[in-house]
């Protein structure tokens, strides 16, 4: 079956052996060389066909996107004829990245205008959240990590994609990365001065300024910035946890902000970063894709870093904070400095989550939440309690009851196999020896976990975060480390004959350290040694 790629056809579907359309007599094979196979998509501005060309080796299939305005007034020509000129020099010019469909063909057919572009197979996400529901905080970390160094270039070449959303992310059959779509919305003459005059403004701008609750306000006002597409990867990110969209929510109406944190369970470290996204105010919001994960980089080390602050020899006593948290040493002025600012937040947090009883890191004893005394005041230290290893049957029980939360646990030599532990949280534990052959780790984190002789084979970590862990001597064969993070972790002597590393997140440094056999398929999706 081919069909007719005039958008005007009643009835395009034709025989395969059809040279004209037998609806409306338009050639099948458009410009003796692109063959119809079926509709992708129409709106407003156009019509998406997938085709194939049949002037090349294999024929290989291709997206044909035509530019049709729906008016016939000479300006909306006009209009169109420089939409379609901008959305071509676009993906020349970025269309080399890997993550970006390249620009095979644009021409003009019939007073019409026509890009061929590379087809990805595979689903979008709007598809993947609507088959498999939200998914967790590292599957979204995950999402931000892939697409954030894609962001950062497409920035560095001027250009603004302005409809990032879940439907124009593509996650590609062939190697499981995400592909973004659709520069169709471009502005790709970027400068802050013009951006800010109104005037500036032309009627083309107003055509395509991206999709209503995914785009902010400065960008439907048509003064879009490199922040806005921060702000619409932000909202991406609370359809990937919640699987509403933005028309789904609500938002306060006395500023404009989008309600979300209801609907989600995540870490106060993650939700600040996703706020930040989501500023209504462009000045308040990240500016560039780097900050992001730069901010995202920072998780890791805020125990540390708050331990640091709380217990270093000049810091001075919770005792000299009034209950509202000034420094009283200084005249109730409060703090003197951005690092006392940050020693004060985490003290008043910790003091908190003491007061109340509430779970955090160091209070789990024998796989029960031991309350805290709640008599305590906020301005009293707490002592520690020693932690208790975990036997086999309380990690069970207490997973299998709901808990997550394994940080810090010593599990060393735990026999743990066959066992689903999946988006489990392993943050700086102990897991020395342990066996977790053939288990389920999917989403999970292990970040500067120590997994020193850990045995892990065949077990599925696809997605999992191990950045800084420990895995040396580890047995990883036939292990599923697909789109795992496995940056700075320590690798040497680790076993990766037969791993699956598809996608992953890690250096040829990293990998020369470890064992690999032909079986072993690389991140870019190749088998063999490294």
């Amino acid at each position: 079956m081919s069909y007719c790629l005039n958008p005007s056809c009643s009835h395009p579907k034709n025989p395969d052996n059809a040279k004209v359309c037998r609806a409306c007599g338009s050639k099948i094979l458009m410009r003796d060389r692109y063959l119809g196979q079926k509709l992708l998509g129409q709106g407003g501005f156009g019509t998406t066909f997938l085709a194939i060309d049949t002037s090349l080796p294999g024929q290989p299939c291709c997206v044909i996107k035509q530019l049709r305005p729906s008016s016939s007034d000479p300006n909306v020509f006009q209009m169109a004829r420089e939409l379609f000129e901008r959305e071509a020099q676009t993906l020349g010019k970025i269309g080399n990245h890997p993550q970006v469909p390249r620009l095979l063909d644009y021409f003009e057919y019939n007073k019409e205008f026509y890009l061929v572009q590379e087809f990805v197979s595979g689903h979008n996400l709007h598809q993947e959240i609507k088959r498999n529901g939200p998914i967790s905080e590292v599957g979204v970390k995950q999402f931000l990590s892939e697409i954030l160094p894609m962001l950062q270039y497409i920035h560095a070449q001027q250009v603004i994609h302005r409809d990032i959303k879940p439907a124009n992310l593509i996650r590609r059959e062939q190697d499981r990365k995400l592909v973004l779509i659709d520069f169709g919305a471009v502005k790709n003459q970027v400068n802050p001065q013009m951006a800010a005059n109104s005037s500036d403004q032309t009627a083309l701008t107003a055509f395509a300024i991206g999709t209503p609750g995914f785009a902010p306000p400065e960008q439907m006002a048509l003064r879009p910035v490199y922040a806005s597409d921060i702000y619409a990867v932000g909202v991406t990110c609370i359809y990937l946890l919640t699987g509403k969209s933005p028309k789904d929510l609500d938002y306060n109406p006395k500023t404009g902000e989008l309600v979300w944190e209801k609907y989600v369970e995540i870490s106060d470290h993650f939700a600040q970063v996703l706020k930040k996204m989501l500023e209504v105010s462009v000045r308040h919001r990240y500016q560039v894709a780097e900050e992001v994960l730069r901010a995202m980089e920072m998780e890791p080390y805020l125990d540390s870093l708050a331990q640091g602050l709380i217990t270093k020899p000049s810091d001075r006593s919770n005792d000299n904070l009034s209950p509202s948290g000034r420094d009283l040493d200084s005249g109730g002025r409060g703090p003197s400095s951005a690092t006392q600012k940050l020693a004060m937040a985490i003290r008043a947090k910790r003091a908190r989550r003491e007061q109340g009883g509430t779970t955090g890191i160091g209070v789990y004893s024998s796989g029960r939440n031991n309350r805290m005394d709640g008599s305590r005041t906020a301005g009293q230290r707490v002592p520690k309690r020693k932690r208790m290893k975990l036997d086999v049957e309380s990690v069970v029980n207490d997973y299998l009851k709901g808990r997550r939360d394994f940080a810090q646990e010593n599990l060393n030599l735990l026999k743990l196999q066959d066992t689903d532990l999946s988006g489990s949280i392993f943050h700086q534990a102990k897991l020395i020896k342990t066996n977790l052959q053939n288990a389920n780790l999917t989403n999970t984190n292990f970040g500067r976990a120590n997994l020193t002789q850990a045995v892990l084979r065949d077990a599925n970590l696809g997605r999992a975060y191990l950045s800084y862990a420990n895995l040396e001597g580890a047995d990883l064969r036939g292990a599923n480390l697909s789109y795992a993070s496995l940056t700075y972790a320590s690798l040497k002597g680790a076993n990766l004959c037969g791993a699956n590393l598809s996608g992953a997140k890690i250096t040829e440094e990293q990998l020369v350290q470890a064992k690999t056999n032909w079986a072993t398929v690389l991140p870019s999706g190749k088998r063999g040694f490294w």
